[in-house]
C-alpha cells in the first residue's frame, strides 16, 4: 500500500472515531488506526528486506517539525504529545531546549502517520484543557509552598490555590502520557499479531529488527543532540486534580481530522536538516 492510500485508510478510521458519541467505539476505531499504521510499517519493513541493495529501497530520513514560536506557553506539552505519538510509530526525536522544534528521524510513511495523528490530537488536547481551566475545578486543590530563610531553613509551609497555568500544563502532560500509552498498546498488539503466524513470523521479526537497527544507525550518524529533554519541569508545579482530568480526556480522545488551531499546529515539512 502506498503512502497516500495508507493515509486515506487511516483518515477514514479517524473520521469514524470522531463521528461517534460512543467512547468504546471511538477507542476501537483509534486502536484500529494505530494497528493499521503499525501493520503497514511492518509490511514495508518486510518489503525492504526483499529489496536490499536496490536504488528504490526506502531509507530513513529527517523531518523538522515546528512546534511553535519561542515564548509561547505550553510548547513543552505540545512536544510531549508529538514524542508520545512518535514512540509508538518507530520515530526517534531530538528536541530543542526551548521545545520550539523537533527533529524527527524515521521512515517517510511513519513520519506521515505521526504528523497526521499529532495534528488531530493537538487540537483536542488544547480544547479539552481550555474547557477544564474555564470550569475552575482546579481551584478545589491547593499546593504547598515551603518558605525558607537565607540559610535554607524552613520557616513555614504556605498552602495556595493551584494557578491556572499549573492546571493547564498538568492537564496536557497527563493527556499526552495517556495518548502515548494507548498508541503503544495498539502498536504492541499489531506487532504480536504480525509475528505470531508460524509461516512468516521469523521473516517479519528479522525485518523489524533490521528496520530498528537501520533507524538506530541513521539516528546516531545524523543526530547532534546533547543532554536530555524532559516533558515536565519541577518549577511548573503539580496538580493531581488536573492530572486526573487530563488522563480522562486522553482516555476519551478521538483521533480524527480537525481544523487548524492558530499558533498550535506544527509547520509540517518545515525542513530536512538540523542547524
Amino acid at each position: 500500500m502506498d503512502s497516500d492510500k495508507l493515509l486515506t485508510r487511516i483518515g477514514g478510521l479517524l473520521r469514524q472515531a470522531e463521528s461517534t458519541d460512543n467512547a468504546h467505539e471511538a477507542e476501537a476505531f483509534m486502536a484500529a488506526a494505530q494497528r493499521l499504521a503499525t501493520a503497514s510499517s511492518i509490511d514495508l519493513a518486510v518489503a525492504r528486506s526483499h529489496t536490499r541493495g536496490r536504488e528504490a529501497r526506502p531509507t530513513p530520513t529527517q523531518r523538522v517539525i515546528r512546534i511553535g514560536e519561542a515564548g509561547k506557553k505550553g510548547l513543552r506539552t505540545y512536544a510531549h504529545l508529538f514524542v508520545a505519538i512518535a514512540a509508538a510509530n518507530d520515530v526517534q526525536c531530538d528536541i530543542t531546549h526551548t521545545s520550539t522544534t523537533i527533529f524527527a528521524y524515521g521512515f517517510a510513511a511513519d513520519l506521515d502517520v505521526c504528523e497526521q495523528l499529532y495534528t488531530s490530537l493537538l487540537v483536542q488536547m488544547v480544547r479539552a484543557s481550555d474547557v477544564y481551566v474555564k470550569s475552575g475545578r482546579y481551584r478545589e486543590e491547593t499546593t504547598a509552598r515551603r518558605i525558607v530563610d537565607r540559610a535554607g531553613r524552613t520557616l513555614r509551609i504556605e498552602h495556595r490555590p493551584v494557578a491556572a497555568v499549573t492546571a493547564r500544563l498538568n492537564f496536557q502532560t497527563a493527556f499526552a502520557a495517556r495518548i502515548g500509552q494507548r498508541l503503544d498498546e495498539a502498536r504492541t498488539q499489531a506487532r504480536e499479531e504480525a509475528t505470531s503466524a508460524p509461516e512468516t513470523s521469523q521473516e517479519t521479526a528479522l525485518a523489524l529488527r533490521d528496520k530498528d537497527l537501520e533507524l538506530r544507525d541513521y539516528y546516531r550518524e545524523n543526530s547532534d543532540a546533547r543532554g536530555s529533554w524532559r516533558a515536565t519541569r519541577a518549577s511548573a508545579g503539580h496538580s493531581s486534580h488536573a492530572r486526573r482530568a487530563g488522563d480522562r480526556a486522553g482516555r476519551n480522545a478521538r483521533l480524527g481530522t480537525a481544523e487548524e488551531l492558530p499558533g498550535a499546529r506544527p509547520q509540517l515539512r518545515g525542513g530536512t536538516q538540523a542547524p
